[in-house]
């Protein structure tokens, strides 16, 4: 039985709308778990309809992390300045840019990546895997996997989510597109970190960022 209580629950864990809520509830016989991934699936499907849609207006967010160590600026698009101008556009723009402190992504998505570093990091891979005496025939498979895993680790729309690595940035942003109505889009950031390219000891930034905002 679905009750009021639970249609409550599931519209403050997602953000959709109550009726959105009780179908979903009534669909997987009253498990809250199945009906967020339920209203999750929908949710990528509306924000794929939005997805062309002109995305003009927006922030331009900054990140201080460590008392001035690292520092980011991203700009995040929206469709209309009234969503920009909104408590919770701006907060997802913040968690973006905390992303990319702790994250330190070089590209916002794939198609940025140039196909001169990509064709360099295959040669690389492939080196790898002939060192590492793997058969020639499944060595361009390999190469291929580890490039998947090269997009997932260096492009933010691709990387796990920080606050919740189940999901990718690109799906935090499908959520808030279906949860908002517009279209959101990541122009661009730039991150500066000090001493930079500095040989230095290595620091966990990400545990960092995480242990600031628990």
């Amino acid at each position: 039985m679905v009750t009021a209580a639970m249609v409550k629950e599931l519209r403050e864990r997602t953000g959709a709308g109550m009726m959105d809520c009780k179908k979903a509830l009534v669909e997987t016989n009253g498990d809250i778990e199945k009906a967020i991934d339920e209203l999750r699936a929908k949710g990528l499907a509306k924000a794929a309809k939005k997805a062309g849609r002109t995305a003009s207006e927006g922030v331009a967010i900054s990140y201080i992390h460590g008392g001035g160590r690292i520092g980011v600026l991203v700009e995040v698009n929206c469709e209309t300045d009234f969503v920009a101008k909104t408590d919770e556009f701006k907060q997802l723009a913040y968690d973006i840019a905390m992303q990319i402190a702790a994250s330190n992504p070089s590209y916002v998505r794939r198609e940025e990546v140039p196909e001169s570093v990509v064709n360099h990091e295959k040669e690389v891979l492939r080196a790898q895997a002939i060192e590492e005496g793997k058969p020639e025939k499944v060595i361009d498979k390999m190469v291929e996997g580890r490039i998947e895993k090269y997009y997932k680790e260096n492009c933010l729309l691709e990387q796990p989510y920080i606050k919740d690595p189940d999901k990718t940035v690109q799906e935090l942003l499908h959520e808030n597109v279906a949860k908002i109505g517009e279209n959101i889009s990541i122009r661009r950031f730039a991150r500066f970190e000090v001493g930079e390219g500095i040989e230095k000891e290595d620091t966990d930034f990400a545990a960092e960022v995480m242990s600031q905002i628990k």
